[in-house]
């Protein structure tokens, strides 16, 4: 994902609401939303070039969802592996916390920066990698948004959709939805400088991303309620953002 708002409360019915935005390269080959075939507990889109995704929750009731942190001058490290596994890696596990701990002390070093959100209905976890460090916390009940730097950054497009969450009722997807599909770009004196030319970090400042080679690919909701269940829709976007198919699915 590169835009993401979510409404955390793990004391109420639905602990969690999230509703995000991922732009990719169109020509990318990717699965849409589907329980996958060789982990059928697993529910989420897929990137069918490095195997990962962007954002899945297994048969437990554990959502994740994946940023990447923008800092072009940062070096990769050799051999970089997707960061997208991570979170088919971290659906896996029993023990969250260790894993996370654990990712945070080896093998974060391994990838490029990302941010990785992790969930049940009780604790709901941010992992933070980049050149500035790497950082575990849980995350404090609220509305938060998170895009390609620290969470609750605030850049223009991530401050327009934690707002439209943020005042939304029990119509959170339709409220969320008109701020996700907003495709102004923000005006000059507000872009962040994130090492980017300034044509592109305009570009890159609408929430809803329109493009013939790069954009806006998939919108996504999700709620977990306090039994654990987890409900999904998706819809999809090809070049010049030309809608291609709607799904929602349940998982368990």
């Amino acid at each position: 994902m590169c835009l993401l708002t979510f409404a955390w409360y793990p004391q109420s019915a639905t602990p969690l609401r999230l509703a995000g935005n991922r732009d990719e390269f169109h020509a990318r080959p990717t699965a849409p939303l589907h329980y996958w075939k060789d982990d059928p507990r697993i529910l989420g889109g897929r990137d069918l070039q490095a195997g990962g995704t962007w954002l899945a929750a297994n048969d437990r009731g554990v959502v994740a969802a994946l940023t990447n942190v923008r800092e072009p001058a940062a070096p990769v490290p050799d051999h970089a592996p997707s960061r997208g596994e991570l979170i088919a890696r971290v659906l896996h596990e029993t023990d969250t916390q260790g894993w996370l701990e654990a990712l945070v002390e080896h093998e974060a070093v391994r990838f490029a920066g990302f941010n990785l959100l992790v969930a049940d209905n009780a604790t709901l976890w941010h992992l933070h990698h980049s050149s500035a460090g790497t950082f575990l916390a849980r995350v404090p009940p609220g509305v938060h948004g998170l895009s390609n730097a620290h969470l609750d950054t605030p850049w223009p497009k991530l401050v327009a959709v934690r707002n439209a969450l943020e005042g939304a009722g029990d119509d959170w997807q339709t409220a969320t939805a008109r701020a996700l599909f907003n495709t102004d770009t923000a005006a000059d004196a507000l872009l962040p400088d994130t090492g980017v030319t300034h044509a592109l970090e305009r570009r890159l400042s609408a929430a809803f991303i329109l493009g013939e080679e790069y954009g806006t690919r998939a919108t996504t909701w999700v709620s977990l309620d306090a039994q654990g269940r987890v409900s999904m829709t998706e819809q999809r976007f090809g070049p010049s953002g030309v809608f291609e198919g709607e799904t929602t699915l349940t998982q368990p």
